[in-house]
């Protein structure tokens, strides 16, 4: 999925009718340039192959994200390198995760750690969501209980991030983490999950749930791209900040002593 132009739009453009879906878990997948173009406006490299499965790579060559609709069940695969103490991670989500879900992660891939210690927790507690053991796992579930959010134990002792959602008539998706993904990716994840805010899809593109709740809006085509470019220009600006500040940061090391008449040489 090589990068598209945004299509340029007269003064006579129309209103075309999109929804906005509350609870956002089952909105549907969306449009996967919601996470692409941020990536590729913060300083990812696009590694797709023309037609193929959409590859962005980190500037530092350490993280992928893969989206691939073509095989079954398809879906996002995001994968890190070992680095350092930290081991190999991945993260599997299902093509019916929204975008704006999959976005918490991999926009929180673009910037640096806070100095805060993450608690994946934090923001479903406070989005009233019911935390408790269940035997040897630990689940935090939405107020309607129709999304869920678990660190699981298997009986073989891994452990793994599960997490998904599901209604009465089968929809929904889920997705999985291994245990040493980065705690503030995870949480990432959950602040977005339980984002009470709808997200918005397009006439035709609704979940058929008895779940949702959805209101009709009109919206510009160039609405549309304003906002999309706003997000885009987001990323940019705080890209440019850290560059900035990276290659104004004082030296930290010695440089190499040389006499005053000049290189030393070997006796």
């Amino acid at each position: 999925m090589k990068k598209k132009q945004w299509q340029s739009w007269g003064p006579g453009e129309q209103a075309e009718q999109h929804y906005l879906v509350q609870p956002r878990a089952f909105a549907g997948g969306g449009d996967v340039r919601h996470v692409s173009e941020f990536l590729r406006a913060s300083g990812w490299r696009d590694k797709s192959k023309t037609n193929g499965p959409l590859l962005m790579e980190s500037p530092d060559r350490t993280v992928r994200v893969a989206y691939d609709p073509y095989v079954l069940p398809g879906g996002w695969t995001i994968h890190g390198q070992a680095d350092g103490p930290n081991g190999e991670w991945s993260a599997h989500l299902g093509r019916q995760t929204p975008v704006e879900i999959v976005g918490g992660l991999t926009d929180a891939l673009t910037r640096p750690r806070s100095a805060h210690a993450p608690n994946v927790w934090t923001p479903l507690e406070q989005q009233n969501w019911h935390t408790r053991f269940e035997g040897e796992h630990y689940t935090a579930t939405s107020p309607d209980g129709t999304a869920w959010m678990q660190y699981h134990h298997s009986s073989d002792g891994a452990a793994l991030w599960w997490t998904g959602a599901k209604d009465k008539q089968g929809n929904g998706w889920t997705a999985n983490f291994t245990p040493n993904t980065p705690m503030h990716l995870v949480q990432a994840f959950s602040a977005e999950l339980a984002n009470p805010n709808p997200v918005m899809r397009p006439r035709g593109r609704i979940t058929h749930s008895a779940q949702i709740r959805t209101w009709s809006v009109s919206v510009k085509p160039s609405e549309l791209r304003a906002w999309q470019q706003a997000r885009i220009t987001a990323a940019r600006a705080a890209t440019w900040a850290r560059n900035s500040a990276r290659s104004t940061r004082p030296r930290t090391t010695a440089r190499p002593y040389t006499h005053a008449g000049g290189a030393r040489t070997r006796p």
